[in-house]
């Protein structure tokens, strides 16, 4: 009976959960925004207190290994890595387009279909991938510009379903009668639990040492244009 702390930050909902045998048993999360460095280590805290009461010991962290935020994926590496090192226990990183798939399945429940999961990547970009019912990938992640004909191969075979934050910018772009919208799809902890029993009973571990996130685009810090426009240039004497 594998017990497994649960984190989830590679969007702007932040949440812990924790599962014993696959079925979660205590959660926290936060669709307040960006307050993962704050909230993260009380979510944590609350975790590992909850798991001392019940006499529960952690035997895995599994962790929401992108793509999604750079700064929210590096923060909820950082405290995995650190969990798993302070206790000598293993490792788990769980793909988060499949989280969300698999929420999205879960709760449409619609076997004719495929599922699209998208995460915003700021402008008309976004990282998707494709999965059928079983939660089996159909097409893998990749970093897209969202254009009319970007999902029409598809959208000709069938019902596809759009979820996500990155979503959203494909409604008026998107516009098949095949293509459903599902709202209110996340990636949460919770939903962790059955994917991380599975590669805890497989022993599908991560090298805690070496194991980064997958961010898909490297992070590029940028000058505010209104910054931009206020830097005066060198005198050449």
């Amino acid at each position: 009976m594998a017990c497994i702390i649960h984190i989830e930050t590679s969007t702007t909902v932040c949440s812990v959960a924790l599962s014993v045998d696959g079925n979660v048993v205590f959660e926290r999360i936060s669709f307040e925004g960006t307050s993962h460095a704050a909230l993260l280590g009380v979510y944590i805290e609350e975790a590992i207190s909850f798991s001392r009461e019940k006499h529960f010991k952690p035997e895995a962290v599994a962790l929401s290994g992108g793509p999604g935020s750079y700064t929210g994926l590096r923060i909820g590496t950082s405290i995995a890595k650190g969990l798993c090192m302070g206790w000598d226990i293993p490792l788990i990183a769980v793909p988060t387009l499949q989280l969300m798939a698999s929420q999205a399945i879960r709760k449409y429940g619609k076997k004719d279909c495929l599922y699209c999961a998208m995460l915003d990547a700021r402008r008309m970009e976004v990282y998707s991938a494709i999965y059928d019912a079983n939660l089996l990938p159909v097409r893998t992640t990749n970093a897209d510009i969202v254009t009319p004909d970007l999902f029409q191969a598809y959208l000709n075979q069938g019902i596809v379903c759009f979820f996500g934050n990155g979503a959203a910018k494909c409604r008026t772009i998107i516009t098949s009668g095949r293509a459903v919208f599902l709202d209110n799809i996340h990636p949460e902890a919770a939903d962790m639990a059955t994917m991380a029993e599975q590669a805890f009973q497989a022993k599908k571990f991560e090298n805690t040492a070496y194991f980064e996130p997958f961010y898909l685009k490297e992070f590029m810090a940028t000058v505010p244009k209104n910054k931009l426009s206020n830097i005066q240039p060198k005198s050449s004497n």
